[in-house]
């Protein structure tokens, strides 16, 4: 049953119950008030813009991971590791438990036992976890048909008229949300509530797992000023380091230049840095939101340096990418080869193409690209992938593109 605001205090919640508390509670952590009068939990929260903000962001705590454990109890103190089977694969995800020893995504398997003996290593089942993402969207599209999809386990949420529709706040809608993923899914997820994506999305990183964090309008610019730059949305490693070779490290340093100064030395990224750093996003939450990029990729159980074999593995990784630009009626605008050498140095390469979903004219492209860096260098991995997408009622006609 949804929980209601009959005679409630505006800006406290029960994490456990979602009930808008009466009485006064501080922050997280309980001040006059104990325990949820409702259920008798400690997890409390207030805040002074709780019940008016409407922007969430839900974050499934090391999704891959915890669906494992639910299906393996036996697991569930243990550290997991979900990645490749063998000692060449790498780290889909980890548990926190893992975690703990310094295991992380993206890190060899061979690096992650190495880290953590102890750990048991799963291989992905991507379609497992997709059918559980796709069940915690209907949960969460029960409350709002704004959802859009960041990922298989994170969404974004506009909650704008639960109030109305439903006769709770945002805030207690996203803990229902989080409630129900726990007890239908059994999964948990860590929420992140504001009056933007970039702040929700943020908020939502800053207490996991099974976190609640709030960043209202009040106080935005203050707690992103002393943060470093790359916790503002789209700044990556290149821009990182064009930011600290400028001087500008912290959130802070960009709240101190003019939106002129920052548009002339960045270009159109200068104009988003100026609003991001004071907290502003003008992004609405997007339901259909096109995908980046699709793209598929191998690594090899040996390093492979010949040009006829690495584009061998190539073939089927262009088929697939073909397969899924169809399933999802979308058309790529480039291609993008992926190389990974055998002392782990990554090559990205791209290239224009008229839009297309045919494998074939990714495979041309990606073994044109693939002749460049084919030198007698060891690859341990190959990878395929079509970025600017569009759909083909939208491409433009290329007779027309004439800056492509």
């Amino acid at each position: 049953m949804i929980p209601t605001q009959d005679s409630v205090c505006r800006d406290s919640v029960c994490r456990d119950c979602a009930a808008a508390l009466p009485g006064p509670i501080s922050g997280p952590i309980s001040g006059d008030v104990t325990r949820c009068p409702k259920c008798g939990s400690r997890r409390l929260f207030r805040h002074a813009e709780l019940h008016s903000l409407s922007i969430g962001h839900i974050d499934c705590d090391s999704f891959y991971a915890t669906v494992e454990k639910r299906d393996r109890p036996e697991l569930a103190s243990r550290p997991v590791i979900v990645g490749g089977d063998d000692h060449r694969g790498v780290v889909a995800a980890c548990c926190y438990v893992a975690r703990i020893s310094g295991v992380r995504s993206a890190m060899t398997i061979r690096e992650a036992l190495d880290r953590c003996p102890d750990a048991t290593v799963i291989r992905p089942d991507i379609a497992k976890y997709r059918a559980v993402g796709h069940q915690a969207r209907a949960i969460m599209e029960a409350f709002t048909p704004l959802v859009e999809p960041i990922s298989i386990d994170e969404a974004y949420l506009d909650l704008t008229g639960v109030g109305e529709r439903l006769s709770i706040s945002p805030a207690q809608a996203l803990v229902e949300i989080v409630r129900r993923f726990e007890g239908e899914l059994h999964i948990t997820a860590s929420i992140g509530l504001s009056h933007n994506k970039l702040l929700a999305k943020i908020a939502s990183d800053l207490d996991k797992p099974r976190g609640f964090s709030v960043l209202g309008r009040a106080e935005a610019a203050a707690f992103l000023a002393p943060r470093r730059v790359t916790i503002l949305w789209g700044v990556g490693p290149a821009l990182e380091r064009k930011l600290f070779a400028d001087g500008i490290t912290r959130v802070g340093d960009l709240q101190d230049k003019d939106e002129h100064w920052l548009v002339k030395r960045y270009g159109a990224m200068g104009r988003v840095l100026f609003t991001y750093a004071r907290g502003e996003d003008s992004r609405r939450v997007s339901p259909e939101s096109v995908s980046k990029s699709i793209s598929s990729e191998e690594t090899f159980d040996w390093d492979v340096t010949t040009l006829p074999a690495l584009a061998q593995e190539l073939r089927p990784l262009a088929e697939k990418v073909a397969r899924r630009l169809q399933r999802e009626g979308l058309l790529g605008r480039s291609v993008v080869l992926k190389l990974k050498t055998r002392d782990f140095q990554q090559l990205t390469r791209s290239r224009r193409v008229e839009p297309t979903c045919a494998a074939d004219v990714i495979l041309a492209a990606g073994i044109a690209l693939l002749e460049r860096e084919v030198d007698g260098r060891a690859f341990r991995l190959i990878g395929i992938g079509c970025t600017d997408l569009t759909h083909p009622e939208t491409a433009p006609d290329p007779e027309l593109d004439l800056f492509g």
